[in-house]
């Protein structure tokens, strides 16, 4: 076996431990959001990550390239630090305390469709009418997950099981592409750049933190859920994600595995959680993986 072939197989291995460690995040949200609140926990979760990527910096040998930040590049992530984590995960956090995370998990991974609407007026992209329909499939899948229909005919009568909720789950979809739109033109390291972008969002976190007085941590069980969150949501798996894209052949081989996630988080969902997993969860979400899979074949 060469190299390239040994570098492929380790793709695989990357990409695997990726896509385990998100399928346990909805449920750590809801056992973390139980005992602390979302700010203190955004807070803590966003200052270890910050120190996973410093210390993956200094392993590696990259901290050096912080040398090469210019103001404007760290004008940059002061507002990509806006819009990820700082923005995308309290919009997510109030989402999951609203929502039974079988709502809140698959919703939020409409982010791909949401990532293609924005791509038309910010990129100029065009789409397809056969995409714009893969598209209306994934939001149709929203529907059945967020209105609980006992019947095809019950869609008709949309009744929200918590409006607000879904409506901060598909928020969060939006700042989440909007920022993979505007890192399309990032040409930095990707590691120091989530380093200074983390940076910059702790900053702000701990700012409206302390005006707001939520200091409080809460017990041990809040301030593990915040280091499993800024470990295996975000520091140890963006990184292990990062790898996984560099080590293959080509993005595609390993990019299809995030659409194991969903399904995965509903096993973890209902073992760990406890949540009773409803039919209208599992055909929203077969609607919504179908629309995703459809538009990248469409499109």
């Amino acid at each position: 076996m060469n190299s390239s072939d040994r570098q492929h197989r380790l793709a695989y291995v990357y990409a695997a431990l990726a896509v385990g460690f998100w399928a346990t995040s909805a449920t750590a949200f809801k056992l973390s959001l139980a005992h602390v609140g979302q700010l203190p926990l955004l807070l803590l979760a966003t200052v270890v990550s910050t120190g996973v990527f410093f210390a993956y910096l200094v392993v590696t040998g990259r901290l050096t390239l912080l040398r090469t930040f210019t103001r404007k590049d760290y004008l940059w992530s002061a507002g990509l630090g806006l819009l990820n984590p700082f923005l995308y995960y309290v919009i997510l956090f109030k989402a999951y305390a609203l929502l039974p995370a079988q709502e809140a998990q698959p919703i939020n991974f409409v982010w791909p469709l949401t990532l293609v609407l924005l791509s038309i007026p910010l990129l100029g992209q065009r789409v397809r009418l056969t995409s714009i329909a893969a598209i209306f499939i994934s939001f149709l899948g929203v529907v059945v997950i967020a209105t609980h229909p006992g019947k095809p005919a019950d869609i008709l009568d949309v009744r929200f099981s918590n409006g607000p909720g879904v409506l901060l789950a598909l928020g969060s979809t939006i700042i989440w592409a909007l920022f993979w739109v505007v890192n399309t033109k990032d040409r930095q390291d990707e590691a120091v750049r989530l380093f200074v972008n983390f940076a910059f969002a702790s900053a702000y976190i701990l700012i409206l933190v302390l005006a707001l007085g939520q200091v409080r941590i809460g017990d041990w069980k809040g301030l593990l859920g915040g280091v499993y969150v800024g470990l295996f949501e975000m520091g140890v798996t963006f990184l292990v994600w990062l790898k996984a894209l560099k080590s293959a052949k080509t993005t595609a081989h390993v990019v299809n595995l995030i659409y194991l996630v969903p399904f995965l988080s509903l096993l973890v969902i209902a073992l760990v959680l406890g949540e009773k997993i409803l039919p209208s969860t599992i055909v929203g979400l077969l609607f919504i993986v179908a629309g995703i899979v459809l538009q990248k074949a469409w499109g």
